[in-house]
């Protein structure tokens, strides 16, 4: 069984707040838009980290993170883009590839917004954990935690901060 902490659009806002959620977990993964590697890089300090970058992220975030990451995790297949679009709009990027060849979990960043919801045409779990950075138009800063164990995805948790 693994915890994962997920999160997105940190917009090179990390702080203690996120960081204790962070030591709580066995992976983090992050949906893109990290903004400056501080971000990253104090997270790989305390736990493994997956991460994709998003359209805000410079040359640097570019270089070290893919634009998709698709692994396996316990006996989920995950992929992580940051601009995906949602059950059944999905974006032009993603949409055919999504089709062809459906992930378990499909995780995406990017509308600041949280929505985690089936597309039961592709038998596909979508989660979006919304934002966590202080910049953007989202009122509430949000993560989610979850486990994966085997095929089973469980013990989903939305986590909340108020934006300073």
């Amino acid at each position: 069984m693994k915890k994962i902490l997920l999160l997105s659009d940190t917009h090179s806002h990390i702080d203690e707040n996120i960081l204790k959620y962070v030591k709580l977990a066995d992976e983090v993964w992050h949906a893109g838009d990290i903004g400056d590697l501080k971000v990253t890089d104090a997270i790989k300090k305390l736990k493994p980290l997956k991460a994709v970058y998003g359209n805000i992220d410079d040359a640097k975030a570019r270089a070290e993170y893919p634009e998709h990451n698709r692994f396996m995790c316990e006996d989920v297949d995950v992929w992580i883009t940051h601009i995906g679009g949602y059950p059944p709009r999905y974006n032009n990027r993603v949409r055919e590839k999504l089709k062809q060849n459906p992930p378990r979990l499909f995780i995406c960043g990017h509308s600041h917004i949280l929505k985690v919801m089936p597309d039961k045409k592709l038998n596909v779990l979508h989660m979006n954990p919304g934002a966590v950075g202080i910049h953007g138009f989202h009122k509430v800063r949000t993560m989610l935690r979850f486990t994966i164990d085997g095929k089973k995805i469980d013990k989903l948790e939305v986590i909340e901060f108020q934006r300073k």
